[in-house]
């Protein structure tokens, strides 16, 4: 026994049409961005901990930050900064790709459902 559609094709009766230009440009998804830059200054943070072995020297507070500690920090600067560079660059990406838009002819069509 074959099903019959739980939706059976209803009429569709055309209210309203209306031809409208519209401008189509293509944009920059910021998330990828801003998270792409974060990356990035969390990478720098653990080239910059782990290139420089620090100094000899006792500092004049007498305290000494383990390579941990001073990733943790590097990387809190490096994110905020990469964040910063991402969301930026982002924003150049927008402003070049903005130029580029088309406007569109498009047809906005309103139509209702009869219902039996």
């Amino acid at each position: 026994m074959a099903e019959e559609p739980q939706y059976p094709e209803t009429p569709r009766i055309v209210v309203g049409d209306q031809i409208e230009t519209v401008r189509v440009r293509r944009a920059p998804k910021y998330g990828v961005f801003l998270v792409l830059g974060a990356a990035l200054g969390v990478f720098v943070a653990m080239i910059l901990t782990f290139a420089f072995n620090g100094t000899d020297e006792a500092s004049a507070a007498g305290i000494e930050y383990s390579q941990s500690q001073v990733f943790g920090f590097l990387a809190l600067i490096g994110v905020a900064v990469g964040l910063a560079v991402g969301g930026l660059v982002a924003l150049v990406f927008d402003r070049v790709l903005s130029r580029r838009a088309r406007d569109v002819s498009v047809d906005h069509e309103i139509s209702r459902i009869e219902e039996d």
